[in-house]
């Protein structure tokens, strides 16, 4: 029967997992927790093919607790009944270690099935998930547990995976294998820190080889091929892309355009232009603001246009947007101004609106009065001292000019104007 390389070649020692030096490595928590023989209920977080199943499987060679395999992708409340009846029966003599792949994917009844028994030590835990588990797991489960988190594998690490793997299947087939300079290495540094994507793409360049031959020679080209895209990360609807759209917007706002930029091509080499497009024109209006007022059109216009070329095209006028973003001067002060007026709203601080601004068209038949409204268009500089504000808010401040040249042009054209009457000057 076909064995995939990557389980064929699982660690059976912790000195054998690559990677994860910081929770694995001599003298660090989770070793130490494993060498004690006394595991507590644990959960796994990170990136599919960094290791979480095989220190699963190390951990229950190392306690000698029946090991029960779990997807909560496909398993059910039955499933954790059939594992539960067994408890204290020859079949599981010492309790179970139950692990349980992908537990975001298990409702909060499926969860609260297991606190009893996790509780209680007959069953011990060990759960993974590649979401965030703050976010994905429910409390009572998250209290009785201890979180690890699992790193994407470096480079580093990938390739002496890589060249353990070649050794292997090089003795098994009984070839003469030499590799083109760089081969492996890009092996390696394509997988996105999944060692499974790395091995699976050895393996694909071996079961290509001729057979027949007794000598493999893995070429750079074909080293590209077997790991074209394979580097990507991405889930719609998971936490790296959420990510990915913070730390885009977040680079735009610290004023990085290498690293907006590479944060944009992250989100194009998927696809995904919606989730950028309506980044960027936030940024526009969040970041930059009245600093540069221009950015918001500028970048619509970008937008309307990637939307209607569509890729590969669509990545020009979302680059041009993005660097535009990124170098321009940045300024929060309408952000600041709406939330604070949506604050004062919120609680209630509202009043009446100043006769001089109500719709007179709007007073009953004969019940018309004066509205005493000054139309500025008929002063000077088109301005007329006149209070605008409910009385209840009478000289409340919201906005604050920014410190940028376009604001500071504005605060010193109506302090000209209006001489500081209104208690705004200077700020």
């Amino acid at each position: 029967m076909y064995q995939p390389l990557a389980d064929e070649l699982r660690p059976t020692t912790l000195d054998d997992v690559y990677g994860q030096e910081e929770i694995l490595g001599e003298g660090r928590m989770l070793r130490r927790m494993i060498e004690s023989g006394r595991v507590p209920n644990l959960i796994f977080y990170g990136p599919s093919g960094t290791g979480k199943t095989t220190v699963a499987n190390i951990i229950a060679a190392a306690t000698q607790r029946t090991l029960y395999k779990l997807n909560a992708t496909t398993a059910s409340t039955a499933d954790i009944r059939e594992i539960v009846s067994q408890l204290d029966t020859f079949m599981a003599p010492n309790g179970v270690l139950l692990y349980l792949d992908e537990i975001q994917s298990f409702n909060k009844k499926q969860q609260q099935s297991l606190l009893e028994h996790i509780e209680n030590g007959k069953i011990t835990l060990i759960a993974s998930t590649t979401e965030n588990p703050y976010f994905y797991i429910f409390n009572a489960i998250l209290s009785r547990c201890t979180v690890f988190e699992f790193k994407p594998i470096t480079p580093a690490a990938a390739e002496k995976a890589v060249r353990r793997a070649v050794d292997y299947l090089a003795k098994k087939e009984q070839l003469e294998v030499t590799a083109e300079p760089g081969a492996l290495e890009h092996i390696a540094s394509s997988c996105g820190g999944d060692i499974r994507k790395a091995l699976n793409a050895v393996e694909a360049l071996f079961l290509v080889a001729r057979t027949g031959d007794t000598s493999l020679h893995i070429r750079l080209e074909d080293a590209k091929a077997v790991t074209q895209r394979s580097a990507m990360r991405y889930d719609r609807e998971g936490d790296n892309h959420y990510d990915c759209l913070s730390a885009l917007m977040k680079s735009i706002r610290g004023s990085d355009p290498d690293a907006a930029i590479h944060y944009l091509a992250r989100f194009l080499e998927v696809g995904d232009l919606p989730a950028c497009c309506r980044r960027l024109l936030c940024s526009a209006a969040e970041d930059i603001g009245l600093a540069y007022p221009q950015a918001i059109s500028i970048v619509k216009a970008c937008v309307d246009s990637a939307l209607q070329l569509g890729m590969p095209e669509a990545r020009l006028p979302l680059a041009d947007a993005v660097l535009v973003l990124a170098t321009a001067p940045k300024s929060n002060s309408g952000v600041l101004a709406i939330d604070a007026a949506l604050a004062d709203v919120r609680h209630g601080k509202t009043g009446v609106i100043p006769r001089e601004l109500q719709n007179v068209h709007a007073d009953s038949a004969g019940q018309e009065r004066e509205q005493g409204y000054l139309y500025p268009h008929n002063f000077p500089n088109h301005w007329v001292p006149q209070q605008y504000l409910p009385d209840l808010l009478k000289g409340t401040v919201y906005y604050h000019y920014g410190d940028n040249k376009v604001e500071q042009a504005a605060r010193h054209y109506w302090d000209a104007i209006k001489g500081g009457s209104d208690g705004n000057s200077g700020r």
